[in-house]
């Protein structure tokens, strides 16, 4: 069992500042009586106790405020992630099997009609119904769902415990220290585990958070040199534009800055030499929606002596590398309390660790000193701007279109978005680039759409008639 965060965290820091947004505060007090009376609400409503909710809304305090409500009421959010189609968000939807869609109202576009939708400006609308809000929690409580693709292209359904993420805040503060001067820089979108872990940190820490709707590469880089902020989470694309920002105008990041956590693939040795000519500390890290946020660190002091590496494991969690025989490389596993217990939906029935471990599908290996250096995110994922693209999730969407006989997806190296995905096609009927492109952005977010087509006679495949997509990339040569 753990104190119920909300409430401990306001009885401990009432008038400390919680989350400051634009020209506007909250303390923690302040969030917790309103989170209180939103709990009303969904209690009026029935969503208390264990009822699963689907949560869409843009990273504003409206939406932290009914985070910290639906943990009160003890449901399970299904975070939901605004830039995917309507088609990506009605498969969650329908197989997470909420009770409930709560949705700020400039969203409702983004969703299908469903009788389960409660508009924000209803739930603020709706009375309370006081009842006994839980002291303590579980620590199996499913506390969030979020989905993430598989290798096969369906969207897995996450569950992340509330031991699992404490287990991560507490990891995370062993590494990287906390002060209670702390400030937290949050761009990275709430639905994330990257946003939502630090919506956590900030409740076991009391810390402060300066929350952005949208990143702001002017606005951002002025908080780390006034010393507004002293810690940022970020993925490489951001890193690059604070830098030529702050390089732009001369600027320097304030010495109260601390840290830069970087994650969603490895950062360029460049951007590292960059950032640290402007003061500022970057600490690479190795994580996934599995482990609830990090899993290995690594630390300012080892950029350049270990320079490519995702850094050690943190203090609870362990990693081994599960390599053939006479070899280093090899799949990486994960052991620890942060680790997920259990999927849901189709996935179900599927384990999340065999004997204990997290299969991670991601190949690597750890030098003699234990720094782990991650050679593939998965042998086939497309990491664009931070964000995980899967191969076969859009192969499915384009073998849909009735012209198309066969389809393969890669990534291709992008100046700025580190990948972008590249669809090789052979094609039943005659078609153009820009028809595939428009029927992808019926049914893909924007980032998962392929901004390079290429129409082939036939696709690489194994003896088992296996799609090698290592291959895709030969076939611009011939």
């Amino acid at each position: 069992m753990q104190p119920n965060w909300i409430k401990q965290r306001a009885y401990l820091t009432p008038n400390r500042v919680a989350i400051s947004f634009h020209d506007q505060q909250w303390t923690f007090n302040e969030l917790y009586l309103q989170s209180v009376s939103l709990a009303y609400k969904l209690n009026t409503l029935h969503l208390t106790n264990g009822k699963r909710v689907a949560i869409l809304a843009p990273s504003t305090p409206p939406l932290i405020e009914l985070l910290y409500a639906c943990m009160q009421a003890q449901c399970e959010m299904v975070l939901l992630n605004g830039r995917l189609a309507k088609q990506e968000l009605a498969y969650q939807i329908a197989d997470a099997e909420v009770d409930a869609i709560l949705v700020a109202d400039e969203e409702l576009a983004k969703l299908p009609d469903d009788a389960r939708i409660i508009p924000f400006s209803k739930l603020y609308r709706t009375t309370e119904s006081e009842y006994d809000i839980a002291a303590q929690w579980d620590d199996d409580f499913a506390l969030t769902i979020m989905y993430t693709s598989g290798t096969t292209g369906f969207p897995k359904g996450v569950c992340q415990t509330v031991v699992n993420h404490s287990s991560s805040a507490i990891s995370s503060a062993l590494n990287l220290g906390i002060s209670e001067d702390d400030a937290w820089l949050c761009t990275v979108p709430i639905f994330h585990i990257s946003g939502f872990s630090i919506v956590v940190r900030s409740l076991l820490y009391g810390m402060k958070i300066r929350l952005y709707e949208k990143f702001d590469a002017k606005k951002c880089s002025q908080e780390i040199i006034n010393g507004t902020v002293t810690k940022m989470s970020v993925v490489a694309v951001i890193l690059e534009n604070l830098l030529s920002e702050m390089e732009s105008i001369g600027q320097k990041a304030h010495p109260r800055f601390s840290t830069i956590l970087a994650g969603g693939g490895p950062v360029p040795i460049d951007y590292l030499k960059r950032a640290a000519q402007l003061n500022l500390h970057v600490a690479q890290t190795y994580g996934m929606t599995e482990t609830a946020s990090q899993t290995a660190t690594l630390a300012n002091e080892d950029a350049f002596t270990h320079i490519g590496s995702a850094g050690k494991p943190l203090f609870f969690n362990e990693i081994k590398i599960a390599a053939k025989k006479d070899e280093s490389i090899g799949e990486i596993l994960i052991r620890g309390p942060h680790v997920t217990p259990r999927y849901i939906g189709q996935f179900k029935e599927k384990p999340t660790t065999i004997d204990g471990w997290l299969h991670t599908g991601d190949v690597g290996y750890l030098d003699e000193d234990g720094y782990l250096y991650v050679v593939d995110r998965r042998s086939d994922l497309i990491i664009s701007g931070g964000e995980n693209i899967y191969p076969a999730e859009i192969e499915n969407v384009l073998l849909a279109h009735p012209k198309i006989k066969e389809a393969g997806v890669c990534g291709i190296a992008h100046d700025i978005w580190g990948q972008v995905p590249a669809a090789f096609i052979v094609v039943k009927e005659s078609m153009t680039a820009q028809d595939v492109i428009e029927f992808c952005e019926q049914n893909l977010a924007n980032y998962k759409v392929p901004k390079y087509v290429h129409f082939i006679a036939s696709l690489p495949r194994s003896g088992s008639n296996k799609l090698l997509r290592r291959h895709l990339m030969k076939l611009l040569d011939e």
